[in-house]
């Protein structure tokens, strides 16, 4: 991830998602795109377009904060912290989400849908249905809840299945790619270890720029993560890296605050 890939948009709404956020002041979003390249009539079109689809509210006059339409999702994405214990034992089931009767002409509830069920590390198979083993916490009607408050459809159905006949030989597991995940997060651990090895060493504005755009990324990939138990995939892995997101989150946000500070301080010489 470079400074180019970061939009206006997606800067806000990461600054808004952060795990500390409290409502933002538009002169500390300006000093944020500012690390990327990002003019301060560009930040302010795309606040404006922000509030307008309801992501953002402004609870007083150059004060942002997390609009009705962004709020579930904003709490979806800080679960990343709390990974393990969204993850319970597999006994084999599947969870199956029924979509086809929900029809497909609407391309933004369907692009939504299809959002959130990515979200909670389903697959589509040939016969049209999304599944993902059932090792979530929770009941299966919190777990259609928890969908349906992220863009899922009302009418989306559930269900777990411990036993199918089919035609075709049944071959879920082959939707994931195990393998290519474990890579990821021994990459981005590295990533994050090279980062935090060097970060006293930068000016404030390239410590703070930098752990965004490696931050941001990990913190995706954690949240996009099918979760796979150890029977499927590498769970251990994948704990590890969320271990050091963590961690890595924390100087973030000490890079990000001493960034801030120093602009206040160059303020009021």
């Amino acid at each position: 991830m470079t400074p180019e890939d970061v939009s206006a948009r997606a800067l806000v709404l990461s600054l808004m998602s952060s795990t500390d956020a409290s409502p933002q002041a538009i002169g500390r979003l300006i000093h944020a795109a500012a690390l990327f390249g990002i003019e301060a009539s560009t930040l302010r079109v795309a606040v404006t377009r922000l509030i307008k689809d309801e992501l953002l509210e402004s609870p007083e006059r150059g004060i942002y904060s997390p609009g009705p339409k962004a709020q579930a999702l904003m709490r979806r994405v800080k679960q990343w912290e709390h990974v393990a214990g969204r993850m319970v034992d597999w006994n084999g089931d599947w969870l199956v989400a029924l979509t086809r009767h929900l029809g497909r002409s609407d391309r933004k509830q369907l692009r939504a849908r299809e959002r959130a069920l990515a979200l909670f590390g389903y697959q589509q198979t040939e016969e049209g249905f999304w599944v993902r083993p059932a090792n979530l916490a929770g009941d299966l009607e919190s777990h259609r809840a928890g969908l349906t408050e992220i863009g899922a459809d009302e009418d989306i159905i559930l269900m777990r299945a411990s036993d199918m006949a089919m035609a075709g030989p049944q071959d879920w597991a082959s939707l994931w790619s195990p393998d290519a995940l474990s890579r990821s997060y021994a990459h981005a651990i590295d990533t994050m270890d090279k980062s935090m090895a060097t970060l006293d060493g930068k000016a404030v504005d390239a410590a703070a720029r930098e752990t965004l755009l490696i931050g941001q990324p990990v913190i995706r990939a954690i949240n996009f993560d099918p979760l796979l138990p150890p029977e499927l995939g590498d769970q251990d892995g994948l704990l590890r890296m969320a271990d050091k997101m963590r961690a890595y989150n924390k100087i973030g946000q000490a890079c990000w605050q001493r960034y801030y500070a120093s602009i206040e301080k160059a303020a009021q010489e």
